[in-house]
């Protein structure tokens, strides 16, 4: 049982990957208030625990249900996440005034997409729970461990989140304009790896 929980969140740190989330969750809270990006942090982490734990009761039913592979889902969070990644690229989320700029951050919820999904609680993660969930040990006990080690992460990856907060401060508002067009390319890359992956599984099982 120690091997598998030691197993299980070996597996889910790499799929949600905390530290690498921290340049793409910067670039994309940017320009909020550091209370915003707080709240951000928090709520976007308890969402993607919410889908985790959804997914693992529920996502291998619904996914056969409605005959959706995983694959894609991949490609649907890749296209996603490119349009996004264009935004940042453009500069599409600054506006010319305030009161603008208040508006479209009050319209624009970005803890649950992308931060929360496709970003925390990818395909890749909601996979990884289904398969641990599957091959668990004794029962509902690993079933719960699967979903303790996932809560874990979770939480690592909020606080991993809040910690680069201190650091984004000192940036200025021109820092961060370069950095979000420097993630924006490579969130495009990733996005399009998204659908390489997608469409070679699905073009190879077609």
């Amino acid at each position: 049982m120690v091997e598998f929980a030691l197993q299980a969140f070996l597996t889910l740190f790499v799929l949600i990957d905390p530290i690498g989330l921290i340049p793409l969750f910067l670039a994309l809270v940017g320009t909020r208030s550091y209370e915003e990006q707080k709240r951000i942090a928090l709520r976007s982490t308890l969402v993607a625990g919410v889908l985790v734990l959804a997914f693992a009761l529920l996502g291998g039913i619904i996914l056969h249900y409605l005959d959706i592979s995983l694959e894609a889902l991949k490609v649907a969070g890749g296209l996603l996440l490119f349009k996004i990644a264009l935004d940042m690229i453009n500069a599409q989320l600054e506006r010319e005034t305030d009161e603008e700029h208040a508006e479209s951050q009050a319209r624009a919820d970005i803890s649950v997409f992308p931060l929360a999904i496709p970003l925390i609680a990818g395909p890749g993660t909601l996979a990884g729970v289904l398969i641990l969930a599957g091959t668990a040990p004794s029962g509902i006990g690993g079933f719960v461990l699967v979903l303790g080690m996932a809560a874990m992460v979770l939480f690592l990856t909020y606080w991993s989140l809040r910690a680069a907060l201190k650091f984004s401060s000192s940036l200025g508002r021109t820092g961060i304009n370069v950095i979000t067009r420097v993630l924006g390319i490579l969130l495009a890359a990733l996005a399009v790896q998204y659908i390489a992956d997608g469409v070679r599984v699905l073009l190879e099982l077609s």
